[in-house]
């Protein structure tokens, strides 16, 4: 007979405890290629600076994490690279142009305050990037909203992206490939739609939040926003601009903060294309596609209880 332990063997873990064959670090690595494409598009349309912001968000989000696990004395992470994860992802929404010590300051707000603080990787109750982004949002109006025109562009606007400027002024072609103003991995349609199958097929994300999000917002658009009433509205400009179809696939599906059912998902997504488009309506703002996943990220522990599942039951489980 061996001796009793004395090291304490109860492991704790956020919920859902689900076993498959994909580790934290697959899925992030897989989140990660198909994230690079935009990163390079990006460089290539907005130069040196975007790679550095890239850079910088990736780089200071992994040794931000790795700093206060080793102050707080926790176990270490960054083997699973999620800090990168959230790192690039905060990159990708941000302007090219921010002067560097801004996305330096994003990364410790994502990491730290909306990660760490709430407990570390599968804990948070907002998407870390998001809360980045909205800090420096709230934090820096005026650096936030300027916008440079991307090189190779024909018709882009400096200073503005096509849903500030309107959608006479935007071309439809241009926001396709992603050859207009915004912000360094939000401009190109192709792209995100190519990730968004990709992601789908290797099983890493639902369909079911990004198709309910953005269906929401172009329907609502279409029926709503125009100049002659009901169904005067452009879908395809709804579809297209702003970070809608970006905010759809890699922030609105993030695990943590999303639910864990398929009802729960279709409602959580119908919820942020709502507010996204409520938002484009009536606020002074351009894009509501960040507020409206904060918000309904608070709303993800209703919605598991009200559309709860029990786990380890099922068809064919007695």
């Amino acid at each position: 007979m061996s001796a009793p332990s004395d090291v304490n063997e109860i492991y704790l873990s956020s919920s859902p405890h689900i076993t498959n064959d994909n580790s934290t670090q697959k899925i992030m690595i897989t989140v990660i290629i198909s994230l690079l494409p935009l990163c390079v598009l990006g460089v290539i349309l907005f130069g040196l600076n975007a790679l550095l912001t890239l850079l910088v968000t990736g780089v200071s989000s992994v040794v931000f994490e790795f700093l206060f696990r080793k102050l707080t004395k926790q176990p270490m992470r960054s083997s699973d690279c999620s800090a990168l994860v959230s790192g690039l992802m905060l990159g990708l929404v941000l302007p090219p142009d921010l002067p560097l010590w801004l996305p330096v300051l994003a990364s410790l707000v994502s990491i730290v305050v909306a990660k760490e603080f709430f407990g570390g990787l599968g804990a948070n109750v907002f998407n870390p990037a998001l809360v980045g982004r909205a800090f420096l949002f709230v934090s820096f109006p005026k650096l936030m909203g300027t916008w440079r025109a991307p090189a190779f562009a024909v018709d882009a606007v400096s200073s503005a992206t096509p849903l500030a400027i309107g959608r006479n002024l935007a071309s439809y072609t241009d926001m396709f490939f992603g050859t207009t103003g915004g912000c360094i991995g939000e401009t190109s349609t192709l792209l995100i739609l190519i990730a968004f199958v990709f992601l789908v097929c290797t099983k890493i994300i639902d369909w079911r939040t990004p198709v309910a999000m953005v269906a929401t917002t172009v329907l609502y658009g279409w029926f709503f926003t125009g100049s002659y009433g009901l169904g005067s509205g452009d879908a395809l400009f709804e579809l297209m601009s702003g970070g809608l179809l970006f905010g759809a696939v890699f922030m609105a599906t993030d695990y943590a903060t999303s639910p864990v059912t398929k009802k729960g998902r279709l409602i959580f997504g119908f919820g942020c294309g709502l507010i996204t488009a409520v938002i484009r309506q009536f606020s002074g703002y351009p894009e509501g596609v960040m507020f409206s996943i904060l918000i309904m990220n608070a709303t993800v522990p209703f919605l598991n209880r009200l559309i709860g599942r029990i786990y380890g039951t099922g068809r064919g489980i007695k």
